[in-house]
């Protein structure tokens, strides 16, 4: 264990605490959830630029850019838990452990302020359709991804700040396979400042319940107005719509708002599994939720491939005429 003016230097990540066919196991799942996570996202941002039609909806602009959002979630701390599970390399520096911790932090605070952008969104499409196409145009959705970024981003600068400024004097194993909140105000000297502490919560609350509340009153507006003044069969397809933006909203805040508005409270192992299910689990399903039965997606999918189609038989043809040329 290293000291440097009092305060250790480096901390080692348990990770999980299995035996060595159980942590392959998981290495092999993950691996596999990473890949497929990484590729669906990559696929939805490709489709969305290369598709005209798409590129000019607010919705396939919003899932365009969170699908940005959950690579640059899962490589904050999959790749790093990977590697521990392969090499049992449980080593992290300071400042590498913090940076994680700031980075996990913004990016989910950023995907609290997408999720009610994009409940924002609904709200004006189905609550005032007729105002719905001149405030949401794709340059109004642009400054909504841009705040988003930047509020999440500049939310938990000081909390991570105050929190790097105390003293750790021992031990320095962190129970969890990422540095976060609750692990790390575990390892400091004791007395802990109020400081760091108050404003972790503070943010927490202000970040998630406040997002939270955000977009449960602007989905409680859709779901009154569907009943109001839609016509059955119009209702049950909002219904449909909708239904897959609140799974995505219970998926990610249900797990969230346990484990972070009181850190430290939970078990390190239910943290742990609540973690991965956050960071690895559901940005896996969030493109097959969003995606999987939206026939806009599927039309998309279809232009791209005969597209695609005509590409090569152009290129083909191409091919057959210089050889023909050749051979005259």
């Amino acid at each position: 264990m290293q000291f440097t003016n009092g305060t250790v230097q480096e901390f080692i990540l348990l990770g999980f605490e299995v035996g060595q066919l159980q942590r392959l196991l998981i290495l092999t799942i993950f691996t596999l959830l990473y890949m497929l996570t990484i590729a669906e996202n990559i696929t939805i941002i490709i489709l969305v630029v290369l598709d005209n039609h798409l590129a000019r909806l607010p919705m396939y602009i919003f899932l365009s850019n969170f699908s940005w959002l959950e690579i640059c979630y899962v490589n904050t701390n999959i790749p790093r838990m990977l590697l521990d599970l392969a090499l049992s390399n449980k080593i992290i520096s300071f400042s590498s452990c913090f940076l994680q911790f700031y980075i996990f932090c913004s990016l989910g605070s950023t995907e609290c302020f997408f999720l009610s952008s994009m409940a924002f969104d609904r709200y004006l499409a189905i609550c005032h359709p007729l105002r719905y196409p001149e405030i949401m145009s794709p340059n109004f959705c642009y400054v909504l991804i841009t705040t988003s970024w930047v509020l999440g981003f500049l939310a938990y600068i000081v909390p991570v700040t105050l929190t790097s400024k105390m003293s750790f004097c021992g031990p320095n194993i962190i129970d969890h396979f990422l540095c976060d909140a609750g692990p790390i105000l575990a390892l400091a000297c004791p007395p802990i400042p109020n400081a760091p502490l108050n404003s972790l919560i503070f943010m927490d609350v202000v970040v998630i319940l406040g997002n939270i509340v955000f977009t449960v009153l602007s989905y409680g507006s859709v779901i009154v107005t569907l009943m109001k003044n839609s016509s059955k069969g119009n209702r049950v397809k909002s219904f449909s719509t909708i239904s897959f933006h609140l799974l995505v909203v219970t998926l990610f805040y249900g797990p969230l708002a346990g484990m972070y508005v009181n850190p430290g409270v939970a078990d390190s192992n239910i943290t742990k599994i609540v973690t991965l299910c956050c960071t690895a689990i559901t940005p896996f399903l969030n493109p097959m939720i969003y995606c999987l039965r939206n026939d806009q997606v599927k039309e998309a999918l279809l232009r791209l491939w005969r597209r695609k189609a005509v590409f090569l038989k152009s290129k083909m043809d191409s091919v057959k005429k210089r050889k023909g040329t050749g051979n005259m």
